[in-house]
């Protein structure tokens, strides 16, 4: 139980595997969490009924091990770009199309590149506003909303209300904050588009059904969400311009708070706005996956014990395990380097630590070339963070702060929002 009865909101991270859900205190601490796969629900991961399934279970698993009266907001993440078209009761009407699914109809894709600006984040097929097209002529269709949209309806009883994140691929403009007129000449039935709501607004209370169902107050209010991206650069605390966010997964990530927005479309960078800061960033093709073409990971902690991260090699590498960049350089012909390799295996490991050190340092480099902030510090997220060595020689050559991560659950990202939201409803 929650010893101190604080008031607590719930945030939902609805993922391509899972759910999660958090609560939250007022104070940013987690008070209980719980998970689910999507696999116990469902063979299916494009199955809605199978994320709302999996969300209960998750939800279910935070609500028992707090006291559900002092729950005061919920917001929900989903994956962006994942979408389906619904009648006006939430039924879905057709398989959703996942963030990463293309659409292959050539004339929808020639009708967005005619019409849409090339700094929106429309372009391309697997966008928003592309799945909104191939969904738009299915009988019967109410709107066409995105994943997050569709659960937190399942609190609200609303399914035509969307937040800007998840907006942004379907062409909303951010900036103006509302649909723009290009839209409807691509063909868009524009009264399918779901209004849409700033990230961490409140939408509504929960449905007395809803209430009901999971044991809570009738008082308790639904916040727009954002996207598992956004929640997870949330969760880690950041929320300063300057604020950067790296991932060091299979690729490398970064991502930067900034107090204006950023648009290059040729390096694939828009922005995210959150409250009256923008979130930006971009992906480059270095990261894990040149580790792992060369070392396993057993190989990679011994030889980093034998690695001094206070030294330089000397070589100046670029690592990529094929031709092309798409950030901090935009060149799909860019060629990897990695040459010499040294006949020691710890001083080419730690050459390829250096050299995606280098490409981190010249993305946020570039990030304030674009019209960003000057970066402050960096929080870490992903497998390579773990690592001690990689960590000190990336701290020697960003020569900014590296601070604490607060939580790497997206859940806790949108809990945030969930403490946004509420402080604005008056509830906290």
């Amino acid at each position: 139980m929650n010893a101190r009865n604080d008031a607590l909101v719930v945030g939902i991270d609805i993922g391509t595997s899972g759910a999660r859900a958090v609560a939250m205190a007022s104070d940013g601490a987690i008070a209980a969490s719980g998970a689910a796969r999507l696999s116990a629900f469902s063979d299916d991961h494009r199955d809605p009924i199978g994320w709302w399934k999996a969300v209960q279970a998750a939800l279910g698993d935070v609500l028992a091990a707090v006291d559900r009266g002092v729950i005061r907001a919920i917001s929900i993440d989903g994956t962006s770009g994942t979408m389906l078209p619904v009648a006006a009761d939430g039924a879905p009407l057709a398989r959703p199309m996942m963030y990463n699914d293309p659409v292959v109809d050539d004339a929808i894709l020639a009708a967005i590149a005619a019409h849409a600006p090339k700094e929106s984040a429309a372009h391309g097929a697997t966008s928003g506003l592309a799945k909104m097209l191939t969904f738009q002529s299915v009988p019967g269709a109410f709107r066409v909303i995105h994943q997050a949209d569709w659960l937190a309806g399942h609190f609200t009883g609303l399914y035509d209300v969307s937040d800007e994140n998840n907006a942004l691929k379907t062409g909303y403009d951010p900036i103006a904050r509302c649909w723009p007129d290009w839209i409807e000449k691509t063909g868009a039935r524009t009264g399918l588009l779901p209004e849409v709501l700033p990230a961490g607004e409140p939408v509504a209370t929960i449905s007395p059904a809803a209430a009901e169902a999971f044991g809570l107050s009738r008082e308790v209010v639904v916040i727009a969400g954002t996207t598992d991206g956004c929640a997870s650069f949330l969760a880690t605390g950041a929320d300063r311009p300057g604020d950067g966010v790296t991932a060091l997964g299979t690729t490398l990530t970064v991502k930067v708070l900034s107090d204006r927005p950023l648009f290059a479309p040729e390096y694939g960078l828009y922005s995210h706005r959150i409250g009256d800061m923008w979130l930006a960033g971009g992906a480059s093709n270095t990261g894990g996956v040149v580790l792992a073409a060369h070392f396993s990971s057993e190989q990679i902690d011994a030889l980093s014990v034998r690695i001094d991260p206070a030294s330089d090699t000397g070589l100046d590498y670029y690592p990529l395990t094929k031709p092309g960049e798409r950030f901090p350089i935009a060149d799909p012909n860019f060629e990897p380097r990695m040459t010499p390799r040294p006949e020691d295996d710890a001083v080419f490991l730690k050459a390829i630590f250096e050299g995606i050190a280098g490409v981190e340092s010249l993305a946020y480099d570039r990030l304030t070339a674009l019209g960003g902030p000057k970066l402050g510090s960096i929080r870490s997220v992903g497998g390579g963070a773990r690592n001690a060595v990689w960590s000190a020689i990336r701290a020697r050559k960003l020569c900014v702060p590296f601070l604490t991560v607060r939580s790497e659950e997206a859940a806790a990202g949108t809990a945030r929002l969930a403490l946004m939201g509420a402080r604005q409803a008056g509830v906290l």
